[in-house]
């Protein structure tokens, strides 16, 4: 009797033993699949981290701001020993200058460890511009847009449509330039003066940068930074750029000039989309009035998606305001 028990009891911990490896022989195959069905749509998106030596190719497209989680994706392939280069990628209005300023100064934290050229699509204009400065070398298509160097802050001031409809405004200030400009009464002297002199600082920064990177004497430099646009044939005889072409020859000199391997794959880092569910941080009336607007008027921008991105901009900007540029996507600060 003691003998079956025993007997008994050794066939169940065999069985236990062999179903913890059948789990484990499951789980190893359907690890297996997944990672081969992710190599067969393209494994380095799915598998950052899989990814071998290759060229990284960064968008900048649209309307810029300042954005936390691009500049941890450009801090992020600084670091990467994995890109042997950079590629930016440019397709942009501009938009604040301290936007365009962060980019800028990634951009260079990067080319200080790697070459990094910048091919200008359609247009890089602006802060889209500044930015294209701190590349190596700048191509563009012979017919992209560029230039619109220059500094701009924008106000509304709609006092007389309130006096029409009999609505004043009054505000206890501690000084007389807190607040302004405001909508409500038309612009003091004092208060343009104080505009002006922003503008002005941040200007001759902007010219500055140009005449730095592009190695003008700063009386060029101030000439052409007259707030004009440029086609690319125009950039180049400008010296606004260093040649005409494509991402093609943007990545032909990265080889011939840089000695980057020809072998290498181009691979485009983006940001991962954020899901929409409630970040404990976002207020909840904003959660919910965005939320409300998506279900009412569809995308992600909702209610906003009507009104043109550049157009959108307060306080210091450095944008070239087009129509047309409603459909470009916009780099928000998440």
């Amino acid at each position: 009797m003691s003998l079956d028990a025993d007997a008994i009891m050794d066939r169940r911990r065999l069985r236990r033993r062999l179903s913890f490896w059948r789990v484990v022989a499951f789980l190893f195959l359907a690890l297996a699949i997944i990672a081969a069905v992710g190599f067969a749509i393209g494994g380095d998106k799915l598998f950052p981290a899989l990814r071998g030596d290759h060229v990284a190719r960064i968008p900048i497209e649209g309307v810029i701001l300042h954005n936390r989680r691009q500049l941890k994706l450009l801090d992020k392939i600084a670091k990467d020993k994995k890109v042997k280069a950079v590629l930016l990628s440019i397709n942009s209005p501009g938009g604040a200058v301290s936007g365009g300023e962060a980019l800028y100064d990634a951009v260079r934290a990067i080319a200080k460890k790697k070459p990094v050229v910048v091919q200008v699509n359609t247009l890089a204009a602006s802060a889209g511009y500044m930015i294209a400065l701190a590349g190596d070398r700048i191509f563009a298509r012979r017919n992209a847009i560029t230039g619109s160097i220059g500094v701009i802050f924008q106000f509304a001031e709609a006092s007389k449509l309130l006096n029409t409809v009999g609505v004043t405004f009054e505000s206890v200030k501690s000084a007389p330039l807190k607040a302004e400009p405001m909508p409500y009464h038309p612009i003091t002297p004092e208060a343009r003066a104080m505009l002006a002199s922003l503008v002005k600082d941040a200007y001759d920064w902007f010219v500055g940068l140009v005449g730095e990177r592009r190695g003008l004497d700063p009386a060029i430099a101030r000439d052409l930074a007259d707030g004009r646009i440029f086609s690319g044939a125009q950039a180049l005889e400008a010296k606004l750029i260093d040649a005409l072409g494509d991402e093609a020859a943007a990545i032909k000199w990265l080889q011939e000039e840089k000695g980057i391997d020809k072998d290498l794959p181009v691979k485009t880092w983006k940001l991962k989309p954020q899901d929409d569910f409630w970040d404990p941080g976002e207020d909840a009336s904003a959660w919910v009035a965005k939320t409300v607007s998506r279900a009412l008027f569809g995308g992600d921008e909702g209610v906003k998606s009507y009104i043109p991105e550049a157009l959108a901009l307060d306080g210091l900007v450095s944008v070239w305001h087009a129509s047309g540029l409603r459909g470009q996507p916009i780099v928000r600060d998440e």
